[in-house]
């Protein structure tokens, strides 16, 4: 069962939140955090990308990068930037896109429950990145950024969601990019209780976003555990900063794929391959998007194609073999154009359904690509049902939106 718990969270004054919040440190370069941390000294990416305070000559993973973000998250204590909250509290964190909104929990996840795989993965974790966020977490004692996680509908939880949001929220402001964020301190030791058992009859919590986050901040608490011979699990280092989405409110989109060349074939010898396996209808020039699982949407040679997967080309009964990311990488880019890892070949990128699928058509248009293909986004039930089964999804399959915003609070390790 899910042990969550309240927490002290640090977090910024309500007429600083704008310039303290930021977006995740993992969705932007240091360029381009350093150019929109220009001429604002409260934003959080002095201490989540530190390296913006250097010379852009300075290694990001050299130690005096490291350093500067325990120095930087230190001043925004000293400043009163970054407040502690008095008493253990839940949150409740609303983020709104084009017109929808899906209401999180802020929790203090258990260590315990990653490590005993009650909190379950989707993705594989490269080693570099963990122990890179791995460092990030040691030397600030804390979880300055959030992970993503989801969660299966409990009636009683989306009811105190319910009660909490009709009250006015500690923050609520529109990010540069467009995107609303609404977040609420839940005050009543009844209802801190409530959401503290209730999470306790959930069996598993499921990581939407933020794979090697969840791993870096569950593998320092466990270090912190080994290396302290009174351990008793009650430390707060013990917890990590999570926020969970009832599963029915989060809504994955589609990520997308674009390839460099035709592996020597002409566009008829490449629509005739691909009729092997698929059912071809010509769309004509402006983008189309897939309308269901099995159908896919190809653009080559400023033209879009409907592709609907032939029976008995996949497997329903298989978990993994049933994803459309599996099907278009077994019968498109492997068997046609000799693409066998996503994660190395430089002739594959991907491209976020947020970008839209005109993106993908510039970027053949342009010249840069050949091909682009456009995919029918994975359910919630699809990445649950892998997770539950032990599966690993396929890379870049998934593509949550909008990102959770950082420093709206933060979770120390130490009380």
């Amino acid at each position: 069962m899910a042990k969550v718990k309240p927490f002290k969270g640090v977090r910024p004054p309500r007429e600083l939140v704008t310039e303290v919040a930021s977006r995740p440190y993992d969705v932007l370069n240091s360029d381009e955090a350093r150019r929109e941390a220009e001429g604002n000294e409260k934003s959080l990416y002095h201490i989540i990308k530190p390296e913006i305070d250097f010379d852009p000559s300075v290694d990001e993973h050299d130690p005096c990068v490291y350093d500067k973000a325990v120095e930087n998250f230190n001043a925004f204590q000293t400043n009163g930037w970054l407040v502690q909250d008095s008493k253990e509290h839940y949150y409740i964190y609303a983020q709104t896109m084009d017109g929808r909104t899906q209401y999180g929990i802020v929790i203090a996840a258990n260590v315990d429950d990653y490590m005993e795989q009650r909190i379950k993965k989707h993705e594989l974790t490269r080693r570099d990145k963990e122990e890179d966020r791995m460092k990030h977490v040691r030397v600030n004692n804390a979880n300055i950024e959030p992970v993503f996680f989801a969660f299966p509908d409990n009636e009683r939880l989306e009811k105190i969601i319910n009660e909490t949001t009709a009250g006015t929220p500690e923050y609520d402001f529109i990010a540069p990019d467009g995107f609303g964020h609404s977040f609420w301190v839940i005050d009543n030791d009844d209802t801190i209780a409530e959401i503290t058992a209730e999470f306790a009859k959930i069996p598993y919590l499921y990581i939407a976003d933020g794979h090697h986050r969840t791993a870096a901040a569950a593998l320092v608490g466990n270090e912190k555990a080994k290396a302290n011979p009174n351990h008793t699990g009650n430390e707060e280092y013990n917890y990590f900063l999570a926020v969970a989405f009832p599963a029915s409110h989060l809504k994955i989109i589609d990520y997308n794929r674009v390839v460099k060349d035709l592996n020597g074939l002409t566009p008829e010898q490449f629509l005739s391959e691909i009729e092997k396996n698929f059912t071809i209808e010509e769309k004509g020039t402006e983008p189309y998007r897939p309308t269901e699982l099995h159908n896919f949407a190809l653009y080559v040679y400023g033209k879009w194609y409907s592709l609907t997967a032939r029976e008995g080309r996949y497997n329903d009964a298989d978990p993994i073999g049933v994803l459309d990311v599996t099907i278009s990488s077994d019968l498109i880019l492997r068997d046609i154009l000799g693409i066998t890892d996503l994660r190395s070949d430089k002739r594959i990128d991907f491209v976020g359904g947020i970008r839209g699928l005109e993106e993908l058509q510039r970027r053949v248009d342009s010249g840069e690509m050949a091909m682009a293909l456009a995919l029918y986004p994975v359910s919630m039930k699809q990445l649950m049902d892998i997770a539950d089964t032990g599966n690993i999804m396929p890379p870049k399959t998934t593509w949550f939106e909008p990102k959770l915003r950082s420093g709206l609070v933060i979770h120390k390790l130490e009380d």
